[in-house]
């Protein structure tokens, strides 16, 4: 579908802009968030209007928080998860309690909605954005450690980001919530438990019993 965005909305566009975007994603949160209208011809004409008018609302925004911006710029923070010998979380670090621990330590109120990033599942340094406005992005760096483990220094990766707005409001849709919630492998029977693999082999057993009981019914109905 085709809308006219009514405010500025992070790496799709500016208020006034006309953009083509996937039907979901703009009946689904833009329209019903007020982001967006359809861009029908009436609402076309309200263009140059709609670009002023944001373009001198966006500038006082970006002068009230570049203080802000400064305070949040290059700010680190410290997560501790459990986590596989390769590194790989037995669940994730999520944007709400990046927000939540960004706010206690900074004093600056901020929202899950704001961290643009993909929920964080592996050890190590992730460098992060947070949006303040669709010009003021401070960038702090996020660090995992193993749970009981002293932290150590890690290379910073590759920022995790979604690549645009549309991606990251799918993703929050597979967020976990506040904390960090365990994963199982698919193939308990692969994972290198003893105990799965126990709990497999007496599976295995049962239904071996269950198949002789019933071959001994069929031979004692035949006799």
């Amino acid at each position: 579908m085709k809308v006219l965005l009514l405010k500025d909305v992070f790496k799709l566009g500016r208020a006034g802009d006309i953009k083509r975007v996937a039907d979901g994603y703009g009946r689904n949160f833009l329209l019903p968030q007020g982001l967006a209208v359809l861009a029908t011809p009436g609402a076309l004409k309200q263009v140059e209007r709609i670009k002023t008018e944001a373009t001198i609302q966006r500038n006082a925004l970006n002068e009230e928080l570049s203080e802000v911006a400064g305070q949040l710029d290059g700010t680190r923070l410290s997560f501790s998860a459990r986590a596989s010998e390769t590194g790989k979380l037995y669940g994730s670090i999520t944007t709400q309690m990046i927000a939540d621990s960004l706010s206690e330590k900074t004093g600056v109120e901020i929202n899950k909605r704001q961290v643009f990033a993909q929920p964080l599942k592996s050890l190590g340094e992730h460098n992060v954005e947070i949006r303040l406005t669709v010009d003021l992005v401070p960038e702090i760096t996020v660090v995992v450690n193993r749970e009981g483990e002293a932290p150590v220094e890690f290379v910073i990766q590759e920022p995790v980001m979604p690549d645009s707005e549309e991606d990251q409001v799918e993703l929050e849709f597979e967020e976990s919530g506040d904390t960090l919630v365990e994963t199982q492998p698919e193939d308990a029977s692969e994972s290198g438990n003893p105990e799965a693999e126990l709990d497999s082999d007496v599976a295995d057993e049962e239904l071996e019993d269950v198949q002789e009981s019933e071959i001994a019914g069929e031979d004692e109905t035949e006799e």
